[in-house]
């Protein structure tokens, strides 16, 4: 019997409050977050994703009170992250009710990081969180060291970026999602920094890159629009999870919608 597939909502926090931007930007709000994890605990999610998003930016720790409340209202896999720095700020979230942590910049940073928690908390709780956007290429014999990708006679690469989408970094998305991995990292939360927002569908080139050469479950995000698209992810992208956020903040099509187009088309999900 095949893995099920898991529907993953994200609640993208700032102020306590729950908001949706469109490619990282255009930041609208969404509603409480409490309650918006509680309702997601009630409606068949079978986990939850939790980002601080500007807690790295503002460098500032993430909202401990607001995760243990959060904790406190959910019974389903919780992941948390946004402005985790060391082995410390990690297990004071995964002591306030995480059940695993998210980490983007930090890791980025310091690579050690990685290893260093997954040796100490298990990989299970462990999530490199890998925010890429297409950098398109003139001249591609000029491109050294990266994983380049040709579609309709075009270019590009998938660079990383911190800070919540504000710093690129010139590292190779795909190449640093294989070293995460081989550092420890459970799991990869993978976002398309081109489609986020845009509810067009997920970047399906970039999914289907990582889940062929990544040993890790990965999490697609960025551009769910429909259940059309989350299935395609799943088919085409041959990914593990997908996660999204406006299609459920904004009620247009309920987990449970989801997942019976999904047990439609064929894909295993938890009824």
């Amino acid at each position: 019997m095949p893995l099920t597939k898991r529907i993953i909502p994200c609640l993208d926090v700032t102020n306590n409050r729950v908001v949706k931007g469109t490619k990282f930007i255009d930041i609208k709000d969404a509603g409480d977050a409490i309650e918006l994890a509680r309702f997601y605990d009630e409606n068949g999610a079978d986990e939850l994703v939790f980002l601080d998003i500007t807690a790295s930016s503002d460098k500032r720790k993430i909202l401990i009170d607001l995760v243990e409340k959060t904790g406190e209202q959910v019974f389903i896999p919780f992941t948390v992250g946004g402005g985790l720095r060391t082995v410390q700020d990690i297990k004071e979230i995964l002591r306030a009710g995480a059940d695993k942590v998210s980490l983007n910049t930090a890791a980025v940073q310091n690579p050690d990081l990685i290893k260093e928690s997954a040796n100490i908390f298990g990989s299970q709780c462990i999530v490199i969180a890998v925010d890429a956007k297409r950098n398109y290429v003139n001249n591609p014999e000029e491109v050294k060291q990266k994983n380049l990708v040709e579609i309709d006679d075009k270019y590009y690469w998938w660079e990383v970026y911190i800070h919540g989408g504000r710093t690129a970094t010139g590292k190779d998305a795909v190449l640093w999602g294989e070293e995460a991995a081989r550092l420890g990292s459970g799991e990869i939360l993978l976002t398309s920094m081109d489609c986020d927002g845009t509810k067009n569908g997920y970047d399906i080139e970039l999914t289907k890159v990582f889940s062929e050469r990544l040993d890790v479950p990965i999490i697609a995000s960025g551009g769910a629009g429909n259940p059309q698209h989350i299935i395609d992810v799943f088919k085409l992208g041959k990914a593990d999870a997908a996660l999204a956020a406006s299609i459920f903040h904004y009620n247009e099509f309920p987990i449970n919608i989801v997942k019976q187009e999904c047990n439609k088309a064929g894909i295993a999900v938890r009824l």
